[in-house]
């Protein structure tokens, strides 16, 4: 049981862009289905195992789960403008250095000389790795730019996968007690979105709700990702959790039928590599 829940987030992870790339949409569309589907999926949890929380962790959790929407857009985005095997190893490389520095400068980890070291070259591996897999052939230069101006969105719209891996660490609910408000965030940044954008059409659209099913594999993912923390530690489920990035790289490969040249598989499989190495090396510090 205890490998089946430490396997479980990295499959479910990594399949989400290509459940949601399969299911077709624009960004919009699946955005609103995967906020909708984790809301679905997270009352029927809170209905069933009635976790209690505390008002002012209910509100940052829900805080949490807006930053998320910010986040994920931008990943969302980024596999209808450069595809799923170049947004993923990028978008999950800036997430590691970015959570790592926020755990160091605000929650002070990495607390001695040694542990800031071997945490800064672990930082160094993951720029690497980034730079590496977002390498691109120079035959057409406009494609170039709209690569770059993509990936400048990523960093960017990064920070909010950044904020949302940490309020929960200042909250003294965690777990399964703020999936529900986390949520319920969501799909009220969601529907802001929508608002200010003046996208209101996504809602009679059938791509918007055929994407419920990318709410589910990601409700799926971070809740067995919850129960693999609890069975098996923090850093031993985090670790094998970034194997999604492999899994979804080479999805968009060999599923997707996303295409590279023999110079861009060869910078993404060895930047794919760094990744994996530096999040081992910044999270066993």
């Amino acid at each position: 049981m205890s490998t089946l829940l430490l396997l479980a987030p990295a499959i479910a992870w990594g399949i989400l862009p290509l459940v949601v790339s399969a299911t077709g949409g624009r960004p919009v569309n699946e955005i609103f289905g995967t906020a909708l589907g984790t809301l679905i999926v997270a009352v029927i949890v809170d209905l069933f195992l009635r976790p209690t929380i505390d008002t002012k962790s209910f509100i940052l959790a829900l805080v949490a789960g807006a930053f998320w929407i910010v986040g994920q857009l931008g990943q969302y985005t980024g596999y209808d403008a450069i595809g799923v095997a170049q947004t993923m190893p990028i978008s999950t490389g800036l997430q590691l250095v970015g959570t790592s520095l926020v755990g160091v400068v605000i929650f002070g980890e990495w607390s001695t000389v040694t542990a800031k070291l071997i945490g800064a070259l672990g930082i160094l591996i993951l720029i690497v790795g980034v730079i590496l897999t977002s390498i691109r052939d120079k035959k057409d230069t406009l494609s170039n730019k709209g690569n770059r101006g993509t990936i400048i969105m990523l960093v960017f719209t990064t920070i909010g996968f950044i904020t949302y891996n940490a309020i929960p660490k200042a909250l003294s609910d965690s777990g399964i007690a703020i999936f529900l408000p986390e949520s319920i965030g969501m799909v009220l940044a969601v529907l802001v979105y929508l608002l200010f954008t003046r996208q209101g059409a996504a809602f009679r659209e059938s791509a918007s709700w055929r994407n419920i099913i990318g709410g589910v594999v990601f409700s799926v993912a971070s809740l067995t990702y919850i129960l693999s923390v609890r069975e098996n530690g923090v850093n031993t489920a985090f670790i094998i959790s970034q194997l999604s990035v492999v899994i979804s790289t080479l999805g968009g490969l060999l599923i997707l039928k996303e295409k590279k040249s023999r110079r861009e598989l060869f910078a993404t499989l060895g930047g794919l590599i760094l990744i994996v190495g530096g999040a081992v090396i910044t999270t066993f510090i």
